[in-house]
């Protein structure tokens, strides 16, 4: 990975281990595909598929991705109740 100009942040779990024992303000990265695989499995219709459908699938999806990005806004303003 390294010869194509890629630097890898995810570690052995031996060596994650190692790494925490010296230094425990260092910590293995995610990368953002595994958070957001992460964000998206806590959807159970997503995750198992009972969907048919193609397109019920897609906006299911759809659903997921806005209500993350809901969550993700910081709101000083409660939009219910002004």
């Amino acid at each position: 990975m390294e010869e194509h100009g890629y630097i890898a942040h995810v570690v052995d779990r031996r060596k994650e281990i190692d790494i925490k024992r010296r230094h425990p303000s260092k910590k293995a990265r995610r990368w953002v595909v595994e958070v957001c695989h992460s964000w998206f499995n806590r959807f159970r219709k997503l995750l198992v598929r009972y969907e048919k459908l193609e397109r019920s699938f897609v906006a299911l999806n759809h659903l997921a991705a806005a209500i993350i990005a809901f969550r993700k806004v910081p709101l000083s303003v409660n939009i219910i109740y002004g």
